[in-house]
C-alpha cells in the first residue's frame, strides 16, 4: 500500500491490536527511516515495513519513447507534457545497500517482502536483528522458494487482491489461484504460517479464512478508505463507486500486473499488449506524470486507484474503529 499506507493509520492499526504496517517501497532510506520514526512515536506495539523486491528495470529505449508518443496526445488535452525520457523512480530492495542498513540500525519487529525475496546476505542480516520475515506468493513454487529461504511465514496472495500482483516474475504464466484455494494449498504444502490476503473485507471473511487453515488475514482494501489513509479525494470517491466501475488486472499503469479500480486509464489495458509496456517501475514514472497533470484539473480519471476485487464493502471508518469493527465481527463469525 506505497503510497496509501501512512505512519498514523499503521500506528493506529496496531494500537487497536491488529498488526500495523508501513509501506516504504517507494522511499529511500531517509524517508523510510522518518516514516518507521513516525510509527514509534505513536505505538509502542509491533508494526509490519514492507519493502519492495523487484528485479531491476531494464532500459528499452524503443519502447520507452513508443509509450511516451502514446500518451502525448492525453498530457496535451491536460495542457501539459509527457516525460522526455522515463526513470527508474524505485529503487529495488535487491541493490539498496542503504536501506537495508537502515533498517539493521532501526530493527523493525517485522519485514515484509513483495516481489521477491532479497539475497541471501540481506535476509541473513535482517534475521541477525530478531526481525520476523514475511514473504509474499502467488503460487505454491513461489511458496516453496519462500519457506527454503528461511523466510517465517507466508502472505498467500489470491488473485482477487487490490494492488500489485506479487509475484516473483511479472512476465511469466499466471495461474491466477484465488485466495481460498491459494491458501488451502500452502496450508499443506508449507511448514510455516499462512497469511491469507486478498477479497478479506470484514470479520466474517477472517474467520473464513482461520477455518483454512490460515494463521492470520491481511487486509489492505479495507483500509484504504480510513480517516488516516493518505488516499486522495478521487481515489475515496472511486473507491465509494466501486460496486459500479469494478477493478481490472492491468500493466498499464506501473509496468506490473496490478488491480485497479477501473478508470480512464485502465481503459488503455485492453489497447495495449503486455510486451509494449516498459518495465516497472518506469512505465509508473509516466502513469504518475500523467495523474498528476490530470489531478491539478480535478480529473482523477488517471489515478493508481488500487483495490480488491471486493472494494464495495469497504468502510470510512477511523482505523481504530475499523479494527475493532473486524474483530467484533470476527468473534460473531465464529460463535
Amino acid at each position: 500500500m506505497a503510497g496509501v499506507s501512512s505512519p498514523a493509520m499503521a500506528a493506529a492499526a496496531s494500537n487497536a491490536g491488529a498488526l500495523g504496517s508501513i509501506a516504504v517501497g517507494a522511499a529511500d532510506a531517509d524517508a523510510a527511516a522518518l516514516m518507521i520514526g513516525a510509527v514509534r512515536a505513536s505505538t509502542g506495539r509491533p508494526f509490519n515495513v514492507n519493502l519492495f523486491c523487484h528485479r531491476p528495470a531494464r532500459v528499452r529505449p524503443e519502447a520507452e519513447s513508443d509509450w511516451i508518443e502514446l500518451f502525448r496526445s492525453q498530457f496535451t488535452a491536460l495542457g501539459a507534457s509527457p516525460p522526455v525520457r522515463l526513470r527508474e523512480i524505485y529503487r529495488s530492495f535487491l541493490v539498496d545497500d542503504e536501506m537495508l542498513g537502515m533498517l539493521v540500525d532501526l530493527k523493525p519487529a517485522i519485514v515484509s517482502f513483495h516481489f521477491g525475496l532479497p539475497g541471501r546476505h540481506a535476509l541473513d542480516a535482517l534475521r541477525d536483528t530478531g526481525a520476523y520475515l514475511i514473504a509474499t506468493a502467488t503460487s505454491p513454487a513461489e511458496a516453496r522458494e519462500i519457506e527454503s529461504a528461511g523466510v517465517d511465514a507466508i502472505v498467500a496472495q489470491g488473485w482477487e487482491a487490490g494492488g500489485h500482483r506479487g509475484c516473483f516474475d511479472p512476465d511469466a504464466p499466471d495461474a491466477r489461484v484465488g485466495m481460498a484455494e491459494l491458501t488451502a494449498q500452502l496450508v499443506r504444502e508449507v511448514n510455516v504460517p499462512v497469511i491469507a490476503a486478498g477479497g478479506i473485507m470484514d470479520g466474517a471473511g477472517i474467520a473464513k479464512v482461520l477455518e483454512l487453515g490460515a494463521a492470520a488475514a491481511q487486509l489492505g482494501t479495507a483500509f484504504v478508505g480510513c480517516a488516516e489513509s493518505f488516499a486522495d479525494t478521487g481515489y475515496r470517491q472511486a473507491l465509494c463507486e466501486a460496486g459500479v466501475r469494478g477493478t481490472i488486472m492491468t500493466r498499464v499503469i506501473s509496468g506490473r500486473p496490478a488491480r485497479c479500480l477501473a478508470n480512464r486509464f485502465t481503459a488503455m489495458d485492453a489497447l495495449v499488449p503486455a510486451a509494449a509496456v516498459p518495465d516497472y517501475p518506469r512505465a509508473y514514472d509516466l502513469g504518475k506524470a500523467l495523474n498528476a497533470a490530470a489531478a491539478a484539473r480535478g480529473d482523477f480519471g488517471f489515478g493508481a486507484q488500487w483495490a480488491g476485487e471486493s472494494a464495495a464493502l469497504a468502510r470510512s471508518l477511523p482505523t481504530a474503529a475499523l479494527v475493532e469493527a473486524l474483530a467484533v465481527e470476527l468473534k460473531e463469525a465464529q460463535q
